[in-house]
């Protein structure tokens, strides 16, 4: 049976920690876009799980003196990437809005121009490359923000599962 009152816990405690998740993943997305510091933007957005497993920790210390359930563990991981994912959504969505310029579709084409000639040995013709480059160019940025919210979706719930593993804790 679904308990309201720990639903509406579990949420108001993941919503604060997809805060903190999105700042990282913003901060992340500020250092590889903008900053050209690549590596350590990747490192940045590797942190991911070992922040949301860190929250985990700190929820289930704080609201549930220490016991948490897979199922919990995993909605509560969930939940902060569900929330994280919206809130980045936003902060992308306005950077491909008013600063990018069409500069990440340009540095996309750059590299498949780059890689043209493997796809052509693989049988891949230059005029569906050429359409291809086309048609990542004419893609709004409500577009990349929506399929980079995707994205993160998937595999925040991929994610979640080994968290919830590792930061469940049973009575004993």
């Amino acid at each position: 049976m679904i308990n309201v009152a720990h639903l509406v816990q579990l949420k108001a405690f993941a919503r604060q920690d997809a805060l903190l998740l999105a700042l990282l993943w913003a901060a992340s997305f500020a250092c590889i876009m903008m900053l050209n510091a690549g590596l350590i933007g990747n490192i940045l957005a590797l942190a991911t799980p070992f922040l949301v497993g860190k929250r985990l920790a700190a929820f289930r210390t704080q609201a549930l003196y220490g016991v948490i359930s897979f199922r919990r563990a995993y909605a509560y991981s969930l939940y902060v990437f569900i929330y994280a994912s919206l809130v980045f959504a936003l902060v992308q969505y306005a950077y491909f809005q008013f600063l990018d310029n069409g500069a990440f579709a340009e540095l996309i084409t750059t590299t498949m121009k780059q890689v043209a000639p493997v796809y052509e040995q693989n049988g891949v013709s230059k005029e569906e490359i050429k359409s291809s480059m086309d048609l990542i160019t004419m893609i709004t940025p409500v577009q990349w923000a929506f399929m980079f919210m995707m994205q993160n979706l998937a595999i925040g719930a991929i994610i979640s599962l080994p968290i919830a593993l590792i930061g469940k804790r049973n009575r004993y």
